[in-house]
């Protein structure tokens, strides 16, 4: 059998006593970084003196050997009790793990999902932004067309939209924003459950000013829905249907998203 584990975040007393004892009775642990999960359980042994089953396997699961990995897999590899850890926060979301759940429901291997810590959804709620519809993308591509049109997507999508971002490009997502939709509100978490958790809401080059160049830390950034879009009961592809040319459908995607018309234009033309 197979078990996704979620992890703590930040703060170890997030881990729950199902996470624990799955983690306890696992014979072989796949990891997105053995060295953080066995760093884990010393934890786990040390804290809440949790004994650990013996000669327990550990092998490296991440994201450039996940499909390698999987393609050598056979069923009989989960006839013993596998767990799968990211190194923080639920399998699956921006980490491996979801080709892990495709293969044993195409294999019919029995599988399970624990509950647990996850930054997207902690944010969110941490936001205070009304709508309850939301939309995850994960981390924008670094730099060209693909993030332009990602930071559209995000900014003009009509749902309150949840990004994860380094603290590398921070400044530069902030900066983008701030171009794109100065008035737009925000809500930043920093280094969410930790001893220097902190939170910044506000329009982009607001929480610029109040960071001051200090970028440091693992940030989520929630996104208030666009007012326009979500007065409308005509969304963008309703007109991207209509046979009409690319010029006049940026014309009138600009009238519900406010996003400028010729940037959507050149947006509909990489589509």
């Amino acid at each position: 059998m197979l078990t996704l584990v979620p992890t703590p975040i930040g703060n170890i007393g997030d881990i729950s006593l199902r996470a624990i004892e799955a983690l306890r009775e696992a014979d072989t642990l796949l990891c997105e970084d053995t060295r953080v999960t066995k760093k884990l359980i010393h934890i786990l042994k040390e804290r809440y003196q949790t004994p650990f089953k013996e000669n327990q396997e550990f092998i490296s699961l991440h994201s450039h050997n996940e499909q390698a990995f999987v393609e050598k897999l056979t069923p009989s590899f989960f006839e013993q009790n596998v767990v799968y850890a990211s190194d923080a926060g639920m399998p699956g979301v921006s980490d491996p793990g979801q080709a892990l759940v495709a293969y044993c429901l195409k294999e019919g291997v029995a599988y399970d999902v624990l509950p647990g810590a996850n930054a997207v959804l902690t944010a969110f709620v941490a936001s205070g932004f009304e709508q309850t519809q939301m939309l995850f993308l994960g981390f924008l591509d670094h730099k060209g067309r693909s993030r332009s049109a990602g930071l559209l997507q995000a900014l003009h999508n009509g749902y309150t939209t949840v990004l994860y971002e380094s603290p590398h490009r921070l400044e530069k997502l902030l900066a983008e924003i701030a171009d794109e939709a100065p008035s737009r509100e925000l809500f930043l978490a920093k280094e969410l459950t930790k001893k220097y958790q902190k939170y910044f809401r506000g329009r982009a080059s607001e929480i610029m000013q109040e960071l001051n160049g200090n970028f440091r830390g693992e940030w989520v950034v929630v996104i208030r829905a666009s007012e326009a879009h979500n007065d409308s009961a005509i969304t963008q592809n309703d007109i991207l249907a209509l046979d009409i040319p690319k010029k006049m459908q940026a014309k009138l995607i600009s009238k519900i998203t406010g996003e400028n018309t010729k940037v959507c234009y050149q947006r509909l033309l990489s589509l």
